[in-house]
């Protein structure tokens, strides 16, 4: 937090001798304020909204937003149009020939402050506290306006209700160099919320990011999640409480739901499911390729679940011939996801019998000419076709391993299925 500066214009020598003069407002004050074009007895209205473009370092105004109601289109005034702002009105350029202003229209990086800045909410990642943004801290120099900070005081909280002749709390600012939208994408849906150390808070575990999205509710809560990449957000919402995952799911636009599912693993998602009401599970299921809705429909039913509904295809196999130095070469350019690549299945002939598997770990060091065959362990540990979670429960109790091969009973390569997957859903649930 940092302390504010004081409202003040440049009046030093230094100022008349060339250094900047500038101005800071709080937006609270701006708010509702009289817009003149030209002298002050030609109204125009009073300010809506103030418009400014994503920046780094500072967002920059670009325009202030008038809402006339009773039917009137709104109008959208140039910041280039501001010929200064005063205590008492903002002026502007009278247009040419007394016309209104172009309507309105949102862009890709606009903002606007009081419907997507004011009230929203602030993560504190790192003490997993929440703060509201009370007012906005702007400064206006040379015909230029800048977001400095945000105030989370109750200060700010009195100035929005036009009370700050009661202020007695010390001023508590947020510099915006800390502070960033999650979402600008789609301001229409009023899904804008505010994250110090967005970078930071992207990296974070998964766990920790659903134990932040729990602590919120309503368009927090979505903003947050809106922000996060397919990858990240299925694997947030996997270790999110029931609770919140139900109120996620709700909110999920279609095509957004579909990419997130894709992200998981059969297993995952009958555990997702399993926990949202019908018809959720019903939509949900549709938008699954049905193959893979029939397998989670049985998961979901309870019938006796084998390895082969659980397994899954995200693998890689290769023969035993294949050199080191040319896999690791595919490898770097394969695109697969790293949690798929912990061992590599040999297989043997046209027919894929497995023949040994190899730790990813002992193919980095091992020469290039060496083959597969060469650094191969056999026999494998392997699950049948036919065996149910709690065998799959037992087997990954017994060795620890991240994943575990499913053969037929001549020893083809089917799939996997994933540590991950047993012990930290559906099995644990049936041993209990």
């Amino acid at each position: 937090m940092t302390n504010p500066p004081k409202v003040r214009t440049s009046k030093t020598p230094e100022a008349a001798a060339g250094a900047l003069d500038f101005q800071t407002f709080y937006f609270s004050e701006l708010l509702a304020r009289r817009i003149v074009a030209g002298k002050i007895t030609h109204r125009v209205g009073r300010m809506t909204d103030l418009v400014f473009r994503m920046a780094e370092p500072y967002p920059e105004a670009i325009g202030i937003y008038l809402e006339h109601g009773w039917g009137k289109p709104t109008e959208f005034i140039p910041w280039s149009d501001v010929t200064k702002v005063d205590d008492d009105a903002i002026f502007v350029k009278p247009r040419p020939d007394g016309a209104p202003w172009p309507p309105f229209q949102e862009q890709p990086g606009w903002i606007l402050v009081n419907e997507h800045l004011m009230g929203q909410t602030i993560l504190d990642m790192d003490g997993r506290r929440t703060e509201v943004v009370n007012d906005v801290h702007l400064l206006e120099s040379q015909g230029r306006m800048i977001i400095v900070h945000v105030d989370v005081s109750f200060n700010g909280f009195l100035r929005r209700w036009h009370l700050k002749w009661l202020s007695w709390h010390p001023d508590r600012f947020v510099s915006w160099r800390y502070v960033q939208p999650l979402s600008v994408a789609d301001t229409t849906t009023d899904t804008v919320t505010l994250s110090v150390t967005r970078r930071k808070m992207l990296e974070l575990p998964s766990e920790d990011l659903a134990d932040a999205l729990e602590q919120l509710s309503g368009r927090a809560q979505q903003a947050l999640f809106q922000a996060l990449d397919s990858g990240k957000a299925a694997e947030t919402l996997l270790e999110a409480e029931p609770r919140a995952r139900r109120q996620l799911v709700a909110r999920l636009r279609r095509e957004r739901a579909r990419t997130i599912l894709s992200e998981m693993s059969v297993p995952q998602l009958a555990d997702l499911l399993a926990v949202l009401p019908h018809d959720d599970q019903m939509a949900m299921l549709g938008l699954l390729p049905p193959s893979e809705a029939l397998r989670i429909r049985d998961i979901l039913m309870d019938r006796e679940v084998t390895a082969r509904t659980l397994m899954s295809s995200d693998y890689l196999a290769l023969p035993r011939e294949a050199r080191v130095g040319e896999v690791l070469a595919s490898l770097r350019t394969c695109g697969r996801d790293p949690h798929s690549l912990s061992y590599l299945y040999v297989v043997a002939g046209g027919d894929r019998v497995l023949a040994g598997v190899v730790d990813v770990r002992d193919l980095l060091l091992a020469p290039d000419d060496r083959t597969l065959a060469d650094l191969m362990v056999s026999p494998v540990v392997t699950a049948g076709e036919g065996n149910v979670r709690e065998d799959l429960y037992d087997l990954f109790t017994k060795y620890h391993y991240r994943m575990i091969p499913v053969v037929d009973a001549h020893d083809h390569l089917l799939g996997i299925v994933h540590h991950k997957d047993i012990m930290k859903g559906l099995a644990t649930r049936t041993k209990g």
